[in-house]
């Protein structure tokens, strides 16, 4: 599987897909039920996961702030400016009969308007890469 890994500066993990059969996977396979699951609004990207559903941990906003900027940044929209990010629990995500590798459906999500990490952003972050 294609799969990154950061941690936040709390020290939650985020796990990003890097292809739609590692999202797959990451999505539907590796998931707690309580992890925070990140999808950029309606273009094709990463799904994002921040890791805190095994301890319930709350995660802090500075944490979600992060995964969501990772899900901008690995979409379509990482050069686009200000991005809509969905984000919901991992039961929230459910994918469709026989749809294509990739494809979700999501309820009881949040929006949040983020801009992508920059690539300065991404090198620092990458140091904490797991």
């Amino acid at each position: 599987m294609k799969i990154k890994k950061f941690k936040s500066t709390e020290g939650l993990e985020i796990w990003v897909g890097q292809d739609d059969v590692s999202n797959d996977y990451l999505t539907l396979k590796e998931a707690h039920a309580n992890d925070l699951w990140f999808h950029v609004s309606g273009v094709s990207g990463s799904h994002v996961l921040l890791r805190c559903g095994e301890q319930n941990l709350i995660p802090s906003k500075e944490s979600i702030q992060l995964a969501a900027r990772l899900a901008a940044y690995y979409s379509q929209m990482r050069h686009g400016g200000k991005v809509a990010v969905h984000y919901c629990q991992a039961k929230d995500v459910h994918k469709p009969r026989k749809a294509k590798a990739g494809t979700v459906h999501i309820r009881n999500f949040t929006k949040i308007k983020v801009f992508p990490l920059n690539e300065e952003e991404l090198s620092r972050l990458a140091g904490s890469e797991l």
